[in-house]
């Protein structure tokens, strides 16, 4: 799980947490690696990791690459954002795209899940978001009881979200679900036909 808030231990932990523990209960192990709160780099679109090959960034000056290498040991992946202006951090949205982008093989295939939290507004929003790069790598999207939202302001409030806490239960059996039934095995990808990329400027 990716704790894409810059406070370590604010409300998007206290929501993982919770995921961890019934993780735990279900006999899955789990580890949380947090973003940090120093700077992250956009992607620049240099295109050298794809050029070379090299399954990674080749700016490794910040925490991409750091969680980007965890990604070929994990079954599976949950991202946990709060919410700013009506959308996801932007240094964790930075981290997804340039570790998708020069590592995608690692995770793609593998079921994947996000989590958002916020004060009051911008939730859904952010959530749609956070699936966005999931379902463009392949990755079956683990649901809930509700969509994966939690509600709080100071640190430590989304535990008083009784309903949210039910639903990051929730998903985490879902996704305990999904990787027994699966046995750990990735979808099958576009690795199946060959990728037609196309645009629509003729």
């Amino acid at each position: 799980m990716i704790n894409g808030s810059p406070r370590q231990k604010g409300n998007t932990a206290t929501a993982l947490a919770e995921v961890a523990r019934q993780l735990d209960a279900e006999g899955i192990d789990s580890e949380i690696l947090w973003i940090g709160n120093k700077p992250v780099r956009g992607c620049a679109a240099c295109g050298q990791c794809s050029a070379k090959g090299l399954g990674h960034c080749v700016f490794d000056d910040d925490v991409c690459n750091r969680i980007s290498e965890k990604y070929a040991e994990a079954d599976a992946l949950i991202v946990g954002s709060p919410v700013y202006y009506g959308q996801p951090n932007g240094a964790l949205l930075s981290v997804i795209q340039r570790s998708f982008y020069s590592n995608g093989a690692s995770i793609a295939g593998k079921p994947a899940a996000a989590v958002a939290v916020c004060r009051r507004g911008g939730a859904t929003a952010s959530f749609e978001s956070l699936n966005m790069p999931f379902l463009m790598m392949n990755m079956p999207v683990v649901s809930s009881q509700y969509w994966n939202i939690t509600y709080g302001r100071e640190p430590g409030q989304a535990a008083l979200d009784e309903e949210g806490m039910q639903t990051m239960r929730t998903l985490a059996r879902n996704m305990a679900w999904m990787l027994k039934s699966t046995g750990g095995r990735t979808a099958p990808g576009r690795g199946d036909e060959p990728w037609t990329p196309m645009h629509f400027i003729r």
